[in-house]
């Protein structure tokens, strides 16, 4: 399968991270005292390359579509959730509705598949692949020209939005199947280990989705490189995601990672591209099965510990303060010498 994803290229800059850490180092505080803040700032440096970054017209994005999997009873919610949720985020009252208004975040859903008939409006790209992927236990979710309209759909929108700054959502009811498939298959982990309880799955149901996922793993066994097993396994929003961070991270504009699915698609992303990284900001660890295993894999220390399992961005929605203040405090903190405040004292921190 051939496609080829935007260039993404390493944002190491020794000069650059040796600026950006004096600077962290002389604020008026102890040195580190600002824990996992500090790492926030230098790579928000580094991601604009200068000492002193801005966050600029950040937008909210949130892709849906549909699974034809979700017929084989992998969800607690029928399908038709899907498209009743993408009214309630335009209506307001889903979670991530709530907290993009509350931090002042444009919000924009992305219909990437989602079944049914439906105009776009204000806040609303409708531009479905299909009315949902096929059914991955009976052959692949996408076809090869499905999967790459679908990535071309997601570096297409975030060509189309303005700013520096995405968080990054979604829905799908039965996308947490996909990204079980994907995470088993991008960090070799075993697929029960990957496998949770999604929307509320009891524990029959939860039997019966690890049952049906070791099916489809079973069918496509050769699905080896990025791209067959994204067709094999993935959804049309989880394709779209990926489009959507690689062009992200072509263009310098940080990313800030929700939770399973949001990962997932990372995890597609960043085989394609593993300088993806350098743009990305973890906003929390989900309760979900296999979240943390996606996370180790990559290298990923999240923000957030708060046992979510909902999706949307709202995660990452609820991590925005902190990268907001990260840099807000890097701009605005005084200098030791600046301030006029005697600094760290050598002799005492070496005795």
């Amino acid at each position: 399968m051939d496609w080829t994803p935007p260039a993404v290229a390493p944002r190491a800059d020794a000069a650059l991270t040796a600026r950006l850490r004096q600077r962290i180092d002389h604020l008026t505080k102890p040195l580190g005292a600002l824990g996992q803040l500090e790492a926030l700032m230098l790579q928000a440096g580094l991601l604009q390359g200068r000492v002193d970054p801005r966050l600029d017209a950040p937008q909210v994005l949130v892709f849906a579509a549909d699974h034809g999997l979700a017929a084989r009873g992998v969800s607690a919610y029928p399908s038709d959730v899907t498209a009743q949720m993408v009214e309630n985020f335009l209506a307001g009252g889903a979670a991530i509705s709530v907290l993009a208004r509350l931090h002042g975040l444009p919000l924009t859903v992305v219909d990437a598949g989602v079944r049914g008939t439906r105009a776009a409006r204000p806040g609303l790209i409708v531009r479905p692949v299909a009315p949902g992927t096929a059914d991955t236990s009976l052959g692949p979710a996408m076809s090869r020209a499905q999967c790459v309209q679908a990535l071309e759909l997601g570096r297409e929108v975030v060509r189309s939005v303005p700013g520096n700054a995405l968080v990054l959502g979604e829905m799908g009811i039965g996308n947490t199947s996909a990204a079980a498939l994907l995470t088993a298959h991008f960090t070799g982990a075993p697929l029960a280990a990957c496998v949770g309880r999604g929307t509320g799955l009891d524990d029959a149901g939860l039997a019966r989705k690890l049952e049906v996922l070791a099916q489809v793993v079973q069918r496509h066994a050769g699905a080896t490189t990025p791209l067959e097993a994204l067709a094999a396994f993935g959804g049309f929003e989880i394709a779209a995601l990926a489009g959507a961070m690689l062009q992200a991270a072509h263009e310098r504009r940080l990313i800030v990672v929700d939770g399973f699915i949001v990962t997932a698609a990372l995890l597609v992303a960043h085989a394609l591209q593993p300088a993806v990284l350098d743009a990305c900001m973890f906003a929390h660890c989900s309760d979900e099965a296999g979240h943390a295993l996606a996370l180790a894999h990559l290298g990923a220390r999240p923000l957030l510990a708060l046992d979510l399992r909902l999706g949307e961005g709202s995660g990452a929605a609820l991590a925005w303060p902190l990268v907001v203040g990260a840099v807000a405090l890097l701009d605005g903190m005084a200098s030791f010498d600046s301030a006029g405040i005697s600094g760290r004292d050598a002799s005492a921190a070496t005795a």
